[in-house]
């Protein structure tokens, strides 16, 4: 694979030439600023009701666990059955949950046993319709385009994450979390109204191999390719070094700082900032061959946030450094992806990207469980520190395999069994 001509540098918003990519983030732009203002609410009405780190781990290991167990299977399934159809169905049950928890919250009758059970339901449906997403961006643009779109699709999250945390930061200081709930249930009719516009054509199922066979298979395939198996270490570790910094927010925010709601709402829109500029320089840059090497510049950058971060004593310090830790968590996440993206062929897809959902996102609840228990022993900014250490190694161990990786993304054809087999680590 050729790097594009040093003349010509892609503009960052190419991807929204294609009109289903249009309506796709129009309608995930409403939905995610409602997914953020649930994900604030529900921390903080974890938090009031226990004061308790390791519920907050609690919290978020259920919120995830579903996406690190069934994503795989999440994977098999966006190979064998239409895939938007995959993302309506789970978008659908999203939202019904949302209402639930509106519902119990607003009359007064929620538990934490509630937000934990409703917590599962949403990361069940969250593994499916992360899989199904990831799986759909190439036929909503093509190859062409492919890095735009899932920077794009970066930046409307994190767009997302700077208006919804403030807002539910806002309504939960004087309203309390039940309305963001509410919201956020109303904010899903975006999506499933943006997936009904959608034309475009999904390729065939492809007869063959058993459903357990394809399983088999996709894991043979990311484990038996040193760059793809590389790739997903490296964002896996990305995902438990920083994870503890979204787990703990409100540790920090209010237990530390003392800012309340609002403070933990700036301190979450503060990341989202960061990782849209971030993802958006990545958009417009030249070539994939450079994706390897953002990735290591992700990890370094998010060690030394870690580290300040950790070390901060006091809030507006920790709340300037947030930028560069979204920014180097999501261009990370994009570059990932869209190498990955470059070079699985077709028929694997959905199985590779169901693996890589599982390490960005079903990582989480394990790195949320280690933090809240950390933090309950030896405190919220060791817990921190400790995740800056972990980035620290991952970036060692990208520069060791850099060539490797650069090597793959340039590795002309795929054979015929669809395993890439290039360069060793």
């Amino acid at each position: 694979m050729q790097d594009e001509a040093p003349d010509r540098r892609p503009s960052p918003f190419g991807a929204l030439r294609h009109p289903n990519f249009r309506l796709y983030v129009a309608g995930m732009a409403v939905s995610l600023a409602g997914t953020w203002m649930q994900q604030l609410a529900q921390s903080w009405l974890v938090y009031r009701l226990t004061h308790s780190s390791w519920m907050l781990g609690v919290t978020w290991f259920c919120a995830n666990v579903p996406v690190l167990l069934l994503g795989p299977l999440a994977g098999l399934m966006a190979d064998r059955f239409p895939r938007r159809t995959i993302v309506f169905i789970a978008q659908t049950l999203a939202m019904l949950q949302a209402f639930v928890l509106a519902i119990l919250t607003l009359t007064g009758r929620v538990t934490v046993a509630h937000v934990l059970a409703l917590a599962l339901i949403l990361g069940t449906c969250s593994a499916f319709d992360i899989a199904g997403r990831q799986a759909m961006f190439v036929h909503l643009v093509g190859k062409d385009d492919l890095l735009g779109a899932i920077s794009l699709n970066s930046a409307t999250f994190n767009s997302a994450r700077v208006v919804g945390p403030p807002l539910a930061g806002f309504l939960v200081a004087r309203l309390g979390e039940g309305p963001c709930f509410l919201i956020n249930g109303f904010s899903f009719l975006a999506v499933l109204g943006s997936l009904a516009l959608m034309r475009f054509e999904e390729p065939p199922n492809v007869p063959g191999e058993g459903p357990l066979e394809r399983l088999r298979s996709g894991f043979r395939m990311a484990l038996g390719t040193p760059p793809l198996r590389t790739a997903l270490i490296l964002v896996a570790s990305m995902t438990l070094g920083t994870a503890g910094v979204g787990a703990l927010g409100p540790m920090f925010a209010d237990g530390l700082f003392h800012m309340g709601a609002q403070g933990l709402g700036f301190l979450t829109g503060g990341m989202g900032l960061g990782a849209i500029a971030g993802t958006l320089t990545l958009a417009g840059s030249r070539g994939h061959r450079q994706l390897p090497g953002a990735m290591l510049q992700a990890l370094f950058v998010a060690s030394a946030t870690l580290f300040v971060f950790a070390a901060s004593p006091n809030y507006w310090l920790s709340l300037a450094v947030m930028p560069l830790l979204g920014m180097s968590i999501f261009r990370m996440n994009s570059a990932t992806n869209t190498m990955i993206q470059m070079r699985v062929p077709e028929n694997y897809r959905g199985r590779i990207m169901g693996l890589y959902s599982s390490m960005v996102v079903g990582m989480l609840p394990v790195a949320s469980l280690i933090a809240g228990a950390l933090a309950a022993h030896i405190g919220p900014r060791w817990t921190v520190a400790a995740g800056g250490v972990l980035a620290l190694f991952a970036a060692a161990h990208a520069r060791r395999n850099l060539q490797s990786m650069k090597n793959w993304l340039e590795a002309p054809a795929v054979g015929a069994d669809g395993r890439i087999s290039l360069g060793n680590t």
